[in-house]
């Protein structure tokens, strides 16, 4: 095994657990293995299978859901760190933990149970991931959540970077245990991962949007990166069949984005000169990063990408559908909370009608924010279709 960079995360080296604080390793895995090991069995990371990225689950087997998107941003993430001899195990963990959180129909569904949730302290994916994680997945016999390590759990709070202020009231009670250094960068690890998450959806979304007919090639010759891909495309190949075209497309400008950073990330840090890990955390920048070309070329791929794949008519009529179902299926278990299924309308061993307005709205928020898209289309069906009642 390749020796870790002095910069790296060590995982003999872990500020404890969660929970049980002593994170020990075993004799066959290391603390941030055992922590990918946890997500990976949770019962949320299944649920990702029937979560949308951008096409609900049911519109077709080729597109990807929140697990898929969760596997590849993994699998980006870790050859990154394998080049910048980093810790891949707690890049995987990150990885594979950050959008444990999200709602039934993507960020449609996370927007409508925001609105909903707007006189009871708003909701968002990111706390809901750590709600998750430190409390809501209970499989373990002494303990609520899967008890992660230190570094697992500030990797998946910060891996959009800082948090300087207004942090989510879930996160702020946590790092009153923890002593997360909420203001201050993660590790490289993390970093790596909220940078991989970019460059899968980025360009699998060009790959799903060409396969749903929303997106033409002929669009994209244009662009500074996809345009570039398109022509040596033609030049060397000629006309491709779709499924291949994707492929090859979708392969370079991941290809393309992973060595732009791998440059970029080494020139940081040969500049920071980092004698240890905390020396990351601490630079007055972040370390993992694109070059100013680069940055720029993925800056115009989003902006097209928002224009005709992820704001285009047919994927707003799902969004409008998918904001519809939440909104209703919170309104009416507020005001009848004996609709939720009986073990969601206990808390803490009090009834849902004997707690405070804004956990209950939570607990519920909770409730609606578990399910996939199926389940919240079935439930949603179960509970205003006038069709038979016990279903």
């Amino acid at each position: 095994m390749t020796q870790l960079a002095i910069y790296a995360s060590q995982a003999s080296k872990t500020r404890g657990r969660h929970i049980t604080k002593m994170a020990s390793h075993d004799h066959m895995r290391s603390v941030f293995q055992r922590d990918r090991d946890r997500i990976i069995h949770c019962s949320a990371f299944r649920k990702m299978k029937y979560k949308t990225q951008v096409f609900i689950y049911h519109e077709g087997d080729y597109f990807r859901t929140r697990l898929t998107h969760s596997l590849e941003v993994s699998q980006i993430a870790r050859t990154i760190c394998r080049q910048l001899r980093l810790d891949e195990d707690l890049a995987e963990a990150i990885a594979l933990a950050h959008d444990l959180g999200h709602t039934p129909f993507g960020h449609a569904g996370e927007t409508a149970l925001d609105q909903m949730m707007q006189d009871y302290g708003g909701f968002d994916h990111n706390e809901q991931t750590i709600r998750v994680i430190t409390m809501l997945e209970q499989c373990y016999a002494g303990f609520d959540g899967l008890d992660l390590t230190w570094e697992t759990i500030e990797g998946v709070i910060k891996h959009n970077g800082p948090i300087h202020q207004n942090s989510r009231p879930t996160i702020a009670a946590l790092d009153k245990v923890m002593q997360l250094g909420l203001d201050s960068y993660p590790s490289l690890e993390a970093q790596i991962a909220n940078i991989a998450d970019d460059i899968a959806y980025l360009a699998h979304d060009c790959d799903d949007g060409i396969r749903a007919g929303l997106l033409d090639p002929e669009q994209m010759l244009e662009l500074p990166l996809a345009g570039t891909v398109l022509h040596k495309l033609r030049q060397d190949h000629g006309e491709l069949k779709t499924s291949r075209l994707v492929h090859e497309l979708t392969r370079n400008l991941i290809k393309m984005a992973v060595n732009d950073l791998l440059a970029e990330t080494t020139r940081r840090i040969t500049a920071l000169d980092p004698k240890q890990a905390e020396d990351i955390r601490t630079a007055d920048h972040q370390i993992a990063g694109f070059s100013p070309a680069m940055r720029d070329d993925l800056s115009q791929l989003r902006k097209f990408l928002f224009q005709h794949v992820w704001r285009h008519y047919k994927v707003n009529r799902m969004t409008s559908k998918a904001k519809r179902v939440i909104r209703e299926m919170f309104t009416l278990f507020m005001e009848e909370t004996n609709t939720l299924p009986e073990e969601w309308q206990y808390l803490d061993q009090q009834h849902l009608n004997t707690i405070d307005i804004n956990a209950k709205a939570r607990h519920i928020a909770d409730y609606i924010a578990s399910m996939t898209d199926r389940f919240a289309v079935m439930e949603h069906d179960r509970l205003f279709s006038p069709g038979p009642i016990l279903r």
